[in-house]
């Protein structure tokens, strides 16, 4: 049993004053003794939110850092809660969190020494204060957070992510504003329960949308949505901090993510960016989903990824150890050998049972293993092609007189294929709260549209855009598949992935989405077998030669599109197949790209893309895998 050296005492509401004198309620947990707080000076750990300060997690937190001799200091955000101002988001965190970071600093109980952390929104807000550079800024954990909104986490190459819009209405509910006038609570959270329906509807017009009661977060949804290319509007530092990486304040830190996270490729770019000219720089990517409670987890959607998987009882007694003995060296100089250890910590996903688990899901197992480098420098970047007949081979591509050099797709923007399960993060919609029962919670019931995490890619019901017949996603006539052969060796991949995609169309705009399974073979446990989501990714190919250069397609003409997935580790095992789905949408965790080439997010109309994926040695399709030597 841990040994608690301090009580704790709450200063409530001390609050402090922005540059612009604008009120940001803060809390202050302080170790005491006695049932006085005690005169210290302490460190300090820094955590601002949109959330609530008072919430039962964020109390939970600054507790426990009192307890272990820190002062636990929890921020709302300008607009949120208890804080005064207009609330942007991810406007103006990086002017305010400087403010925070030296204001903890110059209380009289404080050594000097700020560390933050957070997740999500929590990270962005780090980020974005460590643009700043603080003074006293000493150390960070940077847990799920962004780098380039444009490229990823808020727009994905081109392709926005609609999870920001249900942010919107589902979180507005709870705005200040929405707590000043109850009709408006209760119309957003009218409009969260139909936040599917809303999401079909899209474009929203100021006439048409589920926020036309908070104009304020209506335009920022629209802003965001209609801003596909790479204009001024991404050089925000709150909204892309690659622009800015040579800002960053050269402090410890640790990024820290998860294979299925929404986050996942921004969290190893702010990592592999920043590693070279900041010290001590530390990259943690385990099996998890969103949010700070998944790294407690041992299952991620529909598999479960074994007893190592949780931070407890594996890497430290808890997530909160873990920060714990990162902040003892850096910012009171405990030597525990932190500054020693390897950058690099990943959990290898794969080489379990396969076996039903008591709880339905399926045991895919993994572990975790030490690197001193991300991406690996002995993976081998390694070329499976498409070929004619649904094939993916690792040797070569197609010889030209194959049996066709080109396969079709037709893809309807009404019937756009369904998100079964992704790295996705607040794509959600309220439920109706059933009579007599009472909820603590501000937004009642709340679920997620889609299975976070791995799960089998079918349709099934229950999920919004499955009907009958059921089946795998592969035999929708939207969504082409290439499969390997089964496997007589284990094969692990380890790294970013590239799709290169050879396509042409009738349409001048349209998206190419790619998927990369782990395909079981069919078990007593499992008589279809599973095709488990390992990686994907999205491209509006209008944004083929660059984000800031669109260019629409001539029809018949073919064109090579290459774009990045998601960043995973797995080994697929002896007997599995490698398989890639190829399609031109992936809804409601995207918006459907019209095929109309009108401007993003300001389309009057759409129309069905009849595309082709060409095969050939000279239009060689590929997904590049990063195979590690085993």
């Amino acid at each position: 049993m841990e040994k608690l050296r301090y009580d704790v005492m709450l200063a409530r509401s001390c609050g402090m004053r922005a540059r612009d004198g604008v009120w940001l309620a803060t809390d202050v947990w302080r170790p005491a003794h006695g049932g006085e707080p005690l005169a210290g000076p302490f460190p300090a750990l820094l955590i601002r939110t949109p959330y609530g300060r008072s919430a039962e997690a964020m109390e939970a937190l600054g507790a426990f850092w009192a307890r272990h001799g820190y002062l636990g200091v929890i921020q709302d955000v300008r607009g949120r809660f208890g804080s005064e101002g207009e609330f942007v988001p991810l406007a103006n965190e990086g002017p305010d969190g400087f403010d925070a970071v030296e204001w903890v600093a110059s209380l009289p109980y404080c050594d000097g020494n700020v560390g933050t952390h957070g997740t999500s929104y929590l990270a962005w807000v780090q980020n974005a204060l460590a643009l700043e550079r603080p003074p006293h800024l000493k150390a960070m954990w940077v847990s799920m957070g962004g780098a380039n909104g444009n490229t990823s986490a808020l727009r994905h190459n081109g392709a926005l992510e609609l999870r920001w819009l249900t942010w919107a209405v589902t979180h507005g509910a709870v705005s200040p504003e929405a707590r000043r006038d109850p009709s408006i609570a209760a119309e957003l959270l009218t409009h969260a329960e139909k936040m599917y329906e809303w999401l079909r509807r899209l474009p929203w017009t100021d006439a048409n949308t589920p926020l036309a009661r908070l104009p304020g977060y209506g335009h920022w949804a629209r802003e965001l949505y209609e801003h596909g290319d790479a204009d001024a509007y991404w050089e925000q530092p709150g909204l892309n901090f690659a622009a800015h990486y040579e800002r960053s304040a050269d402090v410890p830190s640790v990024y820290c993510g998860a294979w299925y996270d929404s986050y996942t490729r921004a969290t190893a770019e702010n990592y592999v960016a920043l590693r070279e000219r900041c010290a001590h720089q530390r990259l943690l990517l385990g099996p998890w989903t969103h949010g700070s409670l998944s790294l407690d987890d041992h299952w991620a959607g529909e598999i479960d990824l074994g007893p190592e998987a949780p931070i407890a009882g594996n890497l430290a007694e808890s997530r909160m150890h873990l920060m714990l003995r990162w902040f003892d060296h850096w910012l009171r100089g405990i030597e525990n050998g932190v500054d020693r250890e390897p950058p690099v910590r990943i959990f290898v996903m794969g080489g379990g049972s396969g076996a039903r688990t008591p709880e339905g899901r399926l045991m895919h197992g993994g572990g975790w293993r030490e690197e001193r480098e991300w991406p690996l420098a002995r993976a081998v970047p390694t070329p499976f092609h498409l070929w004619p007949g649904g094939r993916l081979r690792a040797d070569a591509p197609p010889d030209e007189d194959g049996d066709g050099d080109a396969s079709t797709l037709r893809y309807d923007p009404s019937d756009p294929l369904p998100t079964i399960s992704a790295n996705t993060s607040s794509l959600n919609e309220v439920l109706p709260t059933p009579e007599r029962v009472r909820l603590a919670a501000p937004l009642g019931l709340v679920r997620v549209m889609v299975i976070q995490g791995g799960a089998d890619q079918r349709t099934r019901p229950g999920l919004h855009g499955c009907r009958p017949p059921y089946g795998p996603l592969e035999e929708r006539p939207d969504v082409l598949a290439f499969a390997s052969e089964p496997l007589d060796a284990e094969l692990e991949v380890t790294g970013p992935i590239e799709a290169a995609i050879w396509l042409s169309s009738d349409a001048p705009d349209t998206d190419l989405f790619v998927m990369l399974e782990d395909v079981y073979p069919p078990s007593a446990d499992w008589p279809d077998g599973f095709r488990l989501n390992v990686a994907d990714g999205i491209m509006r190919v209008r944004y083929r030669e660059g984000m800031d250069r669109p260019k629409w397609m001539t029809p018949g003409e073919v064109y090579e599109v290459r774009f990045p997935l998601y960043p995973t580790s797995n080994l697929f095992a002896v007997g599995h197949r490698i398989q890639l789905l190829v399609s031109a949408s992936s809804f409601p965790r995207f918006d459907p790209n019209p095929n109309t080439g009108e401007p993003i997010g300001r389309h009057t109309h759409i129309r069905i893309a009849h595309n082709a994926v060409h095969h050939s040695a000279a239009r060689p399709s590929r997904v590049v895998l990063p195979i590690v030597p085993r």
